[in-house]
């Protein structure tokens, strides 16, 4: 008996979802899949943003100008191979500056909302500033002054930030109109793009190694925790709207 109560209930249900979705498609309102990534990379995000907090700990902890080894060995390096091109060395670290990270920080703001993904649209307006927020007003002045360097760098933190939100949109677009070979290919080139200013920034001595890749990491790892809690919040408004459209609720 209980397990036939149980069936119709899971019937029911069944059929005011069926329900929804066919009004929602009758009148032009298909909707859009909110959820930034797919349910199975939500650990690897976990994952990605557990490694960025330990990176930038160990990094500001382990190596600074207290033992300076990493940077002595890796920074002579960047700034033998890269002083060769000085025509990029001078206007490659302007992409990390206020206003073309704004400029692309809006364009992808203006993308998600053209396409509906309000989602993508929230992560895209807090991330970015919010990574930027974190190395400029926390992590500088309280862990780089303590360590005596310029800990993280703000340029690799801007642009890894916004090359992870890239990533994170074209990961699993609700709409592939893009092939998945050309969605790879922007997110790389994002990340180029990204490397090459944080390397510039160490190639003309404004920041070291250790600064690029804490900046790094600090970028990615605001993005990856914005992804997953504006997962968890779609989800469960999700969930909501859905129990309170079943017939009966």
């Amino acid at each position: 008996m209980k397990s036939c109560r149980v069936r119709a209930a899971a019937v029911d249900a069944y059929d005011g979802l069926m329900q929804l979705g066919a009004l929602q498609r009758v009148s032009g309102r298909e909707p859009v899949r909110q959820r930034l990534l797919p349910g199975r990379l939500h650990l690897s995000a976990a994952v990605l943003l557990a490694v960025c907090v330990t990176v930038t700990a160990v990094l500001g902890t382990h190596f600074s100008d207290l033992n300076p080894w990493l940077d002595s060995a890796i920074d002579p390096r960047i700034q033998s191979q890269l002083g060769r091109f000085p025509t990029l060395l001078s206007w490659l670290p302007d992409f990390g500056t206020l206003r073309p990270v704004t400029l692309m920080t809006l364009a992808l703001i203006l993308a998600c909302v053209t396409t509906r993904r309000w989602s993508g649209a929230v992560l895209a307006a807090v991330a970015e500033p919010a990574a930027t927020g974190l190395t400029e007003y926390v992590l500088k002045p309280y862990v780089g002054q303590a360590i005596g360097q310029s800990f993280p760098s703000g340029h690799a933190t801007s642009m890894f930030a916004l090359a992870a939100i890239c990533a994170v949109l074209l990961v699993d677009p609700p709409r592939r109109r893009v092939p998945g070979v050309v969605r790879l290919l922007l997110v790389l080139m994002a990340l180029l793009l990204a490397a090459a200013v944080g390397a510039a920034m160490v190639a003309i001595g404004s920041h070291q190694f250790t600064d690029a890749v804490a900046g790094a990491a600090v970028g990615t790892g605001v993005v990856m925790a914005g992804t997953l809690t504006l997962d968890l919040v779609s989800s469960r408004a999700r969930r909501a709207s859905v129990a309170q459209s079943l017939p009966g609720v």
